[in-house]
Order: structure tokens, then C-alpha cells, then sequence
């Protein structure tokens, strides 16, 4: 022991519990900064690792960008296919308008052709049936001034028969028509129904039942009004009158219209009386 333990101001103080406390909240708090710190050095230390994880996101993004413009490259490839299919279509089509044109000129041109040439042919059968029909009307004009020829004189045929007759010479030089019963064209049945009407006796309007109307005769013994016929009797397919003296009066066609001529001009099958 000191020599001076025994005074009490030279004895070292105690140390109190309260200086002790704080002494151990002072390295508590200490050590809670270092811990701290740690956490602070360790955050430090994981920054790296943070922006290498960021890496994977930017690739994504980077493969996307390339993805989208594969695609935008794609279809404008497919754009620029589509287009020179309808570039190649429509050079074709116009190719084959052009064949076609052309094609159709040249049938235009064969039936322009075609068509002179039938209009040249129907000049020609018109120039020659009027050459014909002016023969045939100098052939009648000739027998008609000639009572012991062709002609027919008004006391060749009386009563019912030159009623008739007179009938169809007033007609000669009408046009026939298909169909026609007067007054300006007739056909062949129309004409002789006509005739037989101004005598009161009605007749058939068709050649098939005129050529059956009255009693058959023969060519060689016919009467002035007695009907003439072509083709088999119900079966005929013309009719005229016989006028007495070898001729007839008859509308034979749409050339020569109704006309006067001999039996041998166009000689009939048969011949039928009904006065």
C-alpha cells in the first residue's frame, strides 16, 4: 500500500457506473458506425453488379430494334415484288390489247370487204331484175295488143269469170309483199282471194287450201278465171289466175311483183274452177 493510501485525497476515485454507461454507449455508437460504414462500403462495392444486370436490357431492346426493322425491310421487299408482279401484269394486258386491236382491225376490214362485195352482188341481181322485168312487161305489152297471141281481150272471158280478170290486171305492176292483201302489194293467195271476193265467192287466204277450193282441171282445158296452181294441189306453194288465151296473171315475187305472162314463163302443176 502507497504511504499515502491512507489520506483520502490521494486515493484514485472510482470509477462510477454512470461513466462506465457512457463509456459503452460511446464504442456502442462506435460500432454503429462502422457498421455503417460497411453497409455503406458494401452498397459501394455493389454498384458494379447493379449496372452489369442493366446489360441484359439493354441487348432485349437492341434485338428488338433489329427485329422491327428485319420486318420493315421484309415488306418492303414484298412490296417491291408486289409491284413488279402488277408492272409485269399490266405489260401483258396491254400486250394483248394491242393483239387484240389489231385482231379486230383486221376482221373489220374482212367484213367491211364482205360487205362491198354483197352490196356489189345485190346491185348487180337488182340491175339485172329490172333489166328482166322491163323484157317481161315489153314481152306483155306486146301480147296484149295482139289478140291472136298472148293477149286477152275483153270478150274472152263474161260474167263472173271477167269480173275477175279485170281485177287482177289492174294489180299488174304492184309490189309483192310477203303477207300483202292490197290495195298497192300482195302476195300470191292475197291477190287471188282479193280477185274472188269482187265476185262474192270467199276463198282461202293461203295457196295450200286455194289450190283444194273448186273442182280440179286439167292444163289443157282451162277457162278464163279458173285458179292456177304450183306445187301439189293442197300442198302448192303458189297461186295465180289464168286469163284466157295461154296467160296468166300472178304476184310471183318481190323482183317482178304482180305481172302478166304466158303459161310457159312459169308453168303451173295444176289448176282448179270454182266459177
Amino acid at each position: 500500500m502507497s504511504h499515502t493510501a491512507h489520506i483520502r485525497s490521494h486515493r484514485k476515485p472510482r470509477r462510477s457506473a454512470s461513466t462506465i454507461a457512457m463509456r459503452a454507449g460511446v464504442a456502442g455508437g462506435v460500432l454503429s458506425t462502422l457498421a455503417v460504414a460497411g453497409a455503406s462500403g458494401s452498397a459501394n462495392a455493389a454498384e458494379p453488379v447493379t449496372q452489369t444486370l442493366e446489360l441484359p436490357t439493354l441487348t432485349a431492346d437492341l434485338a428488338a430494334q433489329v427485329a422491327q426493322s428485319a420486318d420493315v425491310t421484309q415488306q418492303a421487299a414484298a412490296s417491291y415484288e408486289l409491284q413488279a408482279e402488277r408492272d409485269a401484269a399490266a405489260a401483258k394486258a396491254a400486250k394483248q390489247a394491242e393483239a387484240d386491236l389489231a385482231e379486230a382491225k383486221k376482221k373489220a376490214a374482212e367484213e367491211k370487204k364482205k360487205a362491198e362485195e354483197a352490196a356489189r352482188k345485190a346491185a348487180a341481181e337488182r340491175a339485172s331484175r329490172t333489166a328482166e322485168r322491163a323484157t317481161l312487161s315489153a314481152s306483155v305489152d306486146t301480147g296484149s295488143s295482139d289478140n291472136s297471141g298472148s293477149g286477152v281481150s275483153s270478150s274472152s272471158a263474161t260474167g263472173s269469170a271477167a269480173a275477175v280478170i279485170a281485177f287482177v290486171q289492174a294489180q299488174v305492176g304492184d309490189a309483192y309483199v310477203t303477207g300483202g292483201t292490197g290495195p298497192n302489194s300482195w302476195d300470191c293467195s292475197g291477190l287471188v282471194q282479193a280477185a274472188f271476193k269482187q265476185v262474192n265467192i270467199d276463198l282461202p287466204r293461203v295457196s295450200q287450201s286455194q289450190s283444194t277450193a273448186g273442182t280440179q282441171v286439167s292444163l289443157d282445158n282451162l277457162q278464163p278465171g279458173d285458179i292456177l296452181y304450183w306445187g301439189g294441189a293442197g300442198s302448192a306453194y303458189h297461186v295465180g289466175v289464168y286469163v284466157g288465151d295461154g296467160m296468166f296473171v300472178g304476184a310471183q315475187n318481190s323482183s317482178t311483183g304482180v305481172v302478166q305472162a304466158p303459161l310457159s314463163y312459169d308453168p303451173p302443176s295444176g289448176a282448179v274452177r270454182v266459177l
